[in-house]
Formats: C-alpha cells, structure tokens, sequence
C-alpha cells in the first residue's frame, strides 16, 4: 500500500495549504470531514438566525469547502444523504413541500424509520459539546420553514409559476431571463440550487461559513466524536477510527468511481469472503487516514494531473513542490516570454524546454520522491490503478529528459492564437495517439495509447511497434487529411521512427552522407514536390503536388511511382527561370544509390523515407511572410540566391 503511504505523506508535508481557495487550484487540498459544492445561491442572516439578504453565486467565486459525512461525500446513489450545513433547496428548505415537485428531504426518514432528513444532522451537531454558533443561527433559520418564501419574495433569487411552483425553465423572453436559470446545468433546475451560508457576527469579521476554521474544526470534532469503532490502520500503523465508507469524487466532482471499496452488506462486492461489514478482516484504513490521502490525491488530480475522459496521471513530489507531468504537452506548459510572438526557432524552444525540465531537479534536490501514478474505471463504480512508479528526483528528470531528447523532432503544428507553432521537441502522447489513429479516434483506443506510451517515458522502454507503423502509413497518405493535421502527422512519424531506431542515430537536419535506400527515394520525392510547388505558386495554383498526391503508392512501390512523378514535372520545369537548385537534388541523390540495384528495386519503403523527405524539404523551402510566421507550411517561393 505504498501508493497510501506517499499520499498520506504529501497530505502532512502540505497542510500549509489545507483548505485554502487559490485560482492555480481547482479543487483545493480538503481538510477531513469536507467536501467541495459548486453553489448558486449565497444566503446571508444574522446571528439570531433571521435573513438578512440573498445573492446568486458567480461561476467563477462557485465552489465552495463543506462540512461533510462520509455518506454524503461518497455520492447519494443508494438514498438521500444530507450535507450537515450547506445542501440543495430539496434538503436545506422545509417549505420546500409547498413549491417543489421532487420529494423533499428536510425530514426525511429511511424505510427503518431512521432519521436521515438534513435537520436531524445539523441539530445534532448543534446540541454536542462541539456545537458551533453559526451553525446554530443556520439551525433557527430553517426551523422557521422560510428559506424558499425569502428567496422568492425577498432575495427575488427564484421564481415561481402560475401554478405557485418553481419554474423548471424560464419561458419568457430571452432579455429577461433571471441568472438562476442561467447558472442551471443540463435538465437541472432551481430546485436543485445549491445554498451556502454568510452568518454575520458583530464579534467575527468572518461571516462566510465556507472560510471559518472555527466552523470547520467544530465539524471535524464532533463527526469523529460519533464514530465507536476501531481497527489497525495500515497506514499509521496504529489503532484508530475505523472508515465506514471511503470517499469518491476523485477525479472530478461527479467522479462516483471508488478506489477502496468495503461493504459487503449490499451488493456483495467480496462475494461472502468476509463476514464483518467492512472489509476490516482484510486490511484497514482508518478514517483519517483514507480522508487524507483521498483528499490530497483529489487535490494533486486538479492541480496538476492529466484527464483523458475517465483516465487521469499525475505526477508529483511528497513535499509538494510542482512536478511536469510525463504525459502533458510540454507546448502549452511552457509559457513564452512575449505571449504575442511565436517562438523565434525551433531550437530555442528545445533549450527553454531542456531547462525548464532540468531545473525541477535543482528545485526538488536529492531528498523528494517523485511519484506517477495512472488511474482509470472500466465501470461507474470501481477504479483501479493502472500505473504505478516511485522515483528519485534524478531518475524522473534524467528519464523525462531523455525521452524529450531521444523521441524530439521539428514540428509545425499549424497556426494557433495568431502564433507560429514551430518547435523543436517530442511530441505528446496524445497527439502521438491522433497522429497514429487518426483525429476521430475513440476514447478507449486514446486511452490505451496514451496508458501504453507511459511506460516508454517513465521506464526508457522502447515505443511499441505497432503504434510507430500506424503512424508512418497515415503520414504516407497526405490526401486524407487536411494540409496541417498531415504536416503535424508526418513530423510525429518522423520523431517515432528516430525513436524506434535509435541506435541509428538519425539527425534531424539533412544528413547528406546517409546512402540508404530509403532515405534517399524520401529525399528524391522531397525536391520534385518543392519543384512543383513552386511552379504552381508562380502561377497561383493552389493544388497538392503530384508528389503528395502519389505519396502513398509512392511507399508502396517507389522505383515505378518514381517514373510518373519524374515525367510529370516535365511541364512545370518550363515555367521556372532557376530550376537548378531543384534538379541538382534530384540529380545528386540519384547518383548515390549504392548498389544501382536499390534504385530499380520496387518492394516497399520504410518509414526512413519520411526522415529523408522531411529534412530535405526544410531544407529546399523558403516560407512567405516568415518575418510573422503565418503562412501555410506548403507554400513555397523559388530561392531567389
């Protein structure tokens, strides 16, 4: 249970932090016993429990630090599960009844006449020894079964139909549509507006209950004070309160999926292999301990993890300092230095990236454990681990570099936020599944990908065949996609063969000397595709060149692809007063077949061929408009020298 420990060890090293609302976190570091709502409505009253005013929540001021049950916080699949002070109009109102369609939860009880309405919570942790004032006043305010009558006829927050319900959707005009229903997600509501509360004290300038750590302490204390069994905590290896049920929301906050699962009183998730209730015959967590590690790895998740639909990686350190997550692309976490220009070359991408990864190493020093660790769910319900390292800080830097290194290629990623994308670097693996699958890919395949490639950064092994192959075949087939997906295709190709093969050291700039069949048939198609591309831009034909249309029989049979390729730039070389610069690579190149053999043969090309026509067309090519960097990658003007 490693995987607990180091969690368990972030949590502590990191509780400067414990419940504190940044904008670089979008789900703060949690104390036990609370959860985050997204909430729409922010009610105010005094300390006597009489309201005062009523405001709608912005979106970006939404999210909101709860106290917290273990049932509440665990989702409410299996019945209601009130929040103890701040909840949904169907649980926090007791007129709720009188303008509401759906079952109110005030006062509810379950088929065993147990209580489990939200007042029963929230008077019982008023009535301890660890009672709160705030959420006393709270507790007189409900009781008076106002909160709905005040939002409507005082706070004008909700607003009722002709039938004197509340509105499921506005249907008047659009210009006058009230914001409640502009904050309403899917087929929710006003019914289902969440409510926080402000409690104003003229001895605590603090009135908003979501900030309070008196209020927050005073929860902790008398949630764990309801709580009679023990176990051996694995974790602290100690005899402490024992967890009835584990938290979810993991990934994001309608993330039900559950790492630890225990109850085997109801749908028999152990199949009768235990006879206690919750799993404690087979190992146990203790209560603190599982909030805290699910709660630091929800925090870490949000902050710095990657997400692919249910997939989620994160990389982190236990003593907090921020890490590069192996799986992101590098592209968008390294900012510019003039965010209006593009990077200047390819190479001063490499070297700010080069950095910027070594300089984690000087941040973190020697002592710090890096952990990565990929999670994923084949059902609602369950999530399993499905990568798991612990590295010291140099071997995750020297391994993240060397990847950066060994697997790097100059890219063109098109035109995006009016800036060049030209660097140098390896590409993400994400764009590594799109280049290899194509844009539509579906998630499970992304996924997959994404999940197989992990392994190729963190443990140095070597890229599966299979995705390499799948990558040079789209990226011989120009004419399926669009002119920038195909340059972004072919560029990944050429990094993932480089990487494949990299006891053949291949360089990115031209290598002249290489004589390999397949380099130099790539190089031959290179300079008649420049050829002809700028022939047509003389004469302003926008058209992909007999080269590109023929790239992918090209591969498959490139001596007699060759003859119609050569044959047909015999009318465009008319048109071109300097042709030589062209001619003289086509000339050369068919000189350097050794054996002449390996020129007439027709069998099938390797990916080598895009490394050869890649770096030969960057070098024959000259953009327009390079001072701005905006122009088409396949535009091509006749060098002029």
């Amino acid at each position: 249970m490693s995987w607990t420990q180091k969690l368990y060890e972030t949590y502590e090293n990191c509780a400067a932090v414990i419940g504190k609302l940044s904008e670089e976190d979008t789900v703060p570091l949690l104390p036990i016993c609370h959860t985050t709502q997204m909430a729409q409505i922010e009610v105010v009253i005094d300390n006597k429990g009489i309201f005062k005013e009523a405001r709608i929540v912005k979106k970006d001021d939404a999210r909101t630090i709860i106290p917290c049950t273990e049932k509440s916080s665990g989702g409410r699949t299996s019945g209601p599960a009130p929040h103890p002070l701040s909840d949904k109009l169907q649980y926090v109102a007791k007129d709720y009844k009188d303008y509401g369609e759906k079952e109110p939860y005030f006062e509810s009880a379950d088929k065993k006449g147990r209580k489990t309405g939200y007042i029963y919570k929230l008077r019982d942790w008023c009535e301890s020894q660890h009672c709160h004032e705030k959420a006393k006043a709270i507790l007189v305010y409900v009781n008076k079964g106002t909160v709905i009558k005040d939002l409507v006829e005082k706070g004008r927050i909700l607003h009722l139909g002709k039938d004197g319900k509340l509105l499921d959707k506005w249907e008047g005009e659009p210009k006058d549509k009230p914001e409640i229903f502009s904050l309403s997600k899917g087929d929710s509501s006003q019914s289902d507006a969440f409510i926080r509360w402000e409690v104003e004290q003229s001895d605590n300038p603090c009135s908003k209950t979501w900030q309070d750590d008196t209020l927050r302490n005073s929860w902790i204390k008398y949630y764990s004070s309801t709580k009679q069994n023990k176990t051996l905590c694995y974790i602290k290896g100690d005899e402490l309160l024992s967890a009835d049920l584990h938290p979810a929301k993991i990934r994001n906050d309608g993330d039900s999926a559950k790492l630890i699962s225990s109850n085997d009183k109801s749908g028999f998730t152990f199949r009768g292999r235990f006879t206690d209730d919750f799993g404690h015959q087979v190992c146990g967590v203790s209560f603190e301990a599982t909030q805290k590690i699910h709660n630091a790895l929800r925090w870490l998740i949000g902050r710095q993890g990657y997400r692919n639909g249910d997939q989620a990686i994160v990389a982190w350190a236990t003593s907090g300092i921020d890490v590069p997550n192996p799986v992101a692309d590098m592209l968008d976490d390294l900012p510019s230095d003039d965010p209006a220009s593009s990077v200047s070359t390819a190479q001063e991408f490499a070297i700010k990236l080069r950095d910027k990864i070594r300089g984690y190493k000087k941040d973190l020093g020697d002592t710090s454990s890096i952990v990565v660790m990929g999670l994923d769910s084949a059902s609602p319900g369950r999530m399993a681990i499905t990568f798991y390292r612990e590295l010291t800080v140099s071997e995750f830097i020297d391994r993240l570099d060397s990847w950066h290194e060994t697997c790097t290629w100059v890219h063109d990623y098109g035109i995006k936020e009016k800036k060049k994308l030209i660097f140098e670097g390896a590409p993400a693996p994400k764009d590594i599944a799109i280049a290899a699958y194509g844009i539509n890919v579906d998630d499970k395949l992304n996924k997959a990908t994404v999940e197989r490639l992990l392994p190729c950064i963190i443990d140095g092994r070597q890229v599966p065949l299979d995705i390499v192959v799948s990558a040079v075949r789209r990226a011989c087939n120009p004419l399926s996609m669009e002119t920038w997906q195909w340059n972004k295709t072919l560029s990944i190709a050429c990094a993932l063969y480089k990487k494949f093969y990299e006891k053949e050291k291949y360089d990115m700039a031209l290598d002249e000397s290489r004589k390999t069949r397949d380099y130099l048939y790539g190089r031959l198609l290179a300079a008649a595709d420049s050829l002809e591309n700028v022939a047509l831009s003389l004469t302003g034909e926008k058209r992909a060149t007999n080269a590109v249309r023929l790239m992918q029989r090209f591969s498959d049979h490139p001596y007699s692809t060759w003859k119609t390729i050569e044959l047909s730039l015999v009318p465009y070389r008319t048109r071109l007063v300097r042709e030589n610069k062209y001619l003289a690579v086509i000339d050369k190149v068919m000189t350097m077949f050794e054996p002449s053999e390996d020129f007439t043969n027709d069998k099938p090309l390797g990916g080598e061929f895009l490394l050869g026509y890649h770096c030969q067309r960057e070098v024959l090519k000259r953009k327009k408009g390079q001072a701005d960097g905006v122009e088409d990658i396949n535009t091509i003007e006749e060098d002029e020298s």
